[in-house]
């Protein structure tokens, strides 16, 4: 019995240490990343072990940070109108969403629907890996609350805009500008923010430099949205430029 209990409690103890040990780096890296760029996320590590692990050393997880001065406002605009059009308003969670993609999903268990938001998307491209499970879907939103604690609206535009993930080894939006229109993101046009919004729900199937009828089909709805936001006027009212 104390051996069983002895057992128990080094087990707790362990997992209590790694607990802590978590949460002091991301807490660290919140802090940290308020202020200094992202040199690399999460994500791309994961992507670059990958493929290393696969045999395809010739993949690189490449991308250039670049400032939200240095992005056009299209960009921005872009990701919020097809990814989290209240974005400026949540506190990191959009619950009507969350409901609906819940009935969505009860509905169409074969055609799951999600909801998070690009707070969630940051801090789950920032620090934790790809998939789903509950646990990753319960350290995203601890994490979301951080960033939403600690960074601005406009940071986490930011990071996230230098992080996702626009196709095969392609993360930035930066990086992506180069690599599928040879100009700077902060030459980025309307329709061309569009476009790279348009692949964000699957940038490995769908490709910025070869759309499909349904990635043109988003891109001209995703400009839609954008005017009917606003347009620039509206990452000016928003502080998001």
């Amino acid at each position: 019995m104390s051996r069983k209990f002895s057992a128990g409690a080094w087990v707790r103890r362990i997992l209590l240490r790694i607990f802590v040990i978590l949460a002091v780096f991301w807490g660290g890296g919140i802090a940290v990343f308020s202020i200094l760029p992202v040199p690399f996320s999460a994500v791309m590590v994961e992507r670059q072990v990958s493929a290393w692990l696969s045999g395809n050393f010739g993949y690189v997880a490449h991308s250039d940070w670049v400032s939200m001065d240095a992005i056009s406002p299209m960009m921005g605009l872009a990701v919020i109108a097809a990814e989290d059009q209240k974005f400026p308003e949540h506190w990191g969670f959009d619950v009507a969403a969350i409901e609906k993609a819940l009935a969505h999903n009860e509905r169409h268990e074969n055609r799951v629907r999600g909801a998070s938001t690009l707070s969630q998307q940051t801090a789950k491209n920032l620090f934790l890996w790809d998939g789903r499970s509950w646990l990753r879907k319960g350290l995203e939103a601890g994490l979301t609350v951080g960033i939403e604690t600690v960074w601005s609206k406009k940071r986490i535009l930011t990071v996230y805009l230098n992080i996702a993930e626009f196709g095969e080894g392609v993360f930035g939006v930066e990086a992506a500008s180069q690599r599928y229109f040879n100009k700077p993101a902060s030459r980025l046009t309307l329709s061309e923010a569009a476009l790279l919004a348009a692949v964000l729900p699957n940038p490995i199937k769908f490709k910025a430099d070869a759309p499909t009828g349904y990635v043109r089909s988003r891109q001209a709805w995703i400009m839609r949205q954008m005017r009917q936001l606003g347009g620039e006027g509206y990452m000016e009212s928003q502080k998001l430029k």
